[in-house]
């Protein structure tokens, strides 16, 4: 039987912080304000959707050039 629907990508926290050159308690603060989705694996590991990190990264920027 063939999946329905488009999977989406997801890294580990330490590889979502290269990717976007932050901090592991920026991404922490992004999942906790609902700015990143995310998943819990079968053994309690998070794993960040790429696509929703992508968007975060763009705003943090947008914050940083603001202030």
């Amino acid at each position: 039987m063939e999946a329905t629907g488009v999977e989406r990508k997801t890294v580990s926290i330490m590889k979502a912080c290269e990717l976007v050159d932050v901090s592991r308690r920026t991404i922490y603060n992004w999942i906790g304000s609902g700015k990143v989705e995310y998943v819990r694996t079968a053994g309690g590991s998070i794993r960040i959707f790429v696509d929703t990190l992508w968007r975060s990264s763009d705003d943090a920027l947008i914050d940083r050039k603001v202030a």
